[in-house]
């Protein structure tokens, strides 16, 4: 599918996969249910557009680039289970995002990545309908998503992320299948949530606390607590009651035991 005298604009981090055999082998692998809703995030081109069309019972897809609206108003014709919203979803409340559907639905996109955490993080706290999130992202992004405890990688972003649900990556996208090819490679990440998983008390508190935990990487979770202004004695005991030493790093530390800990110093 190609788009004729199409400019792709730097502003929107446009970077298109216009192979549709290639889009539709990741969807099948995906295993979803064809009475799934689907929102999409970023219909450019339209081919996966056109894809979750075929594939599923309702797509609702934004787009911020209204140069593509009569490219994907011809798509849209013979899907009357599609309807695209050409706006900036970044300025659309969540709650009327939600009211679009029915019952949960599933984040589908391709994200340009100078958003790729606005979005993402958007609808993990804000959603009440969202299920879960299969969304391609740059790899190194997707990588510290999904990363294990005591590596590099670990950090903010994965702790908070695993204490509202999972994450793992599910397929590595090479640069070379997009147009214009970015400098880096991709990859398919799905974020599953469970909102039961946790029950942290205050939400906006607790990642205010995570932040602090990880305020500088090569200080203990110790020093970075007492620096934050926590106990110096209640944050050694407490560190103690997760069978931590007083040296152990905020990387260190899985999702289970920062909302402990959370919990023990602030309640």
């Amino acid at each position: 599918m190609e788009l004729n005298n199409f400019h792709f604009k730097k502003q929107f981090g446009q970077n298109f996969i216009f192979d549709k055999n290639y889009i539709s082998s990741i969807i099948t692998n995906l295993n979803l249910n064809k009475k799934c809703q689907i929102l999409e995030i970023g219909a450019g081109a339209g081919v996966l557009t056109e894809v979750l069309a075929d594939n599923f019972s309702k797509v609702i897809s934004f787009e911020i680039d209204k140069t593509l609206i009569s490219h994907l108003e011809n798509i849209k014709e013979g899907h009357d289970n599609l309807n695209f919203i050409y706006e900036d979803i970044l300025k659309v409340e969540t709650s009327k995002i939600d009211n679009m559907f029915d019952k949960e639905f599933i984040l589908i996109a391709n994200l340009p990545y100078y958003i790729t955490s606005q979005i993402i993080f958007k609808f993990l706290f804000e959603s009440k309908k969202i299920n879960s999130m299969y969304v391609m992202v740059q790899k190194e992004v997707g990588e510290r998503f999904c990363a294990k405890k005591s590596t590099k990688a670990y950090g903010i972003p994965t702790v908070t992320i695993n204490t509202f649900g999972s994450c793992e990556i599910v397929k590595n996208v090479p640069r070379t299948v997009f147009t214009p090819v970015p400098n880096v490679d991709s990859c398919v990440i799905c974020i599953k949530l469970d909102r039961t998983k946790f029950d942290v008390i205050n939400q906006n508190k607790y990642l205010e606390f995570v932040s602090n935990c990880f305020k500088m990487k090569r200080k203990t979770l110790y020093n970075n607590l007492t620096s934050a202004g926590y106990n110096k004695q209640k944050c050694l005991d407490e560190i103690s009651n997760l069978s931590l030493s007083v040296t152990s790093r905020p990387e260190n530390l899985e999702a289970e035991q920062f909302v402990s800990l959370f919990k023990s110093l602030n309640y």
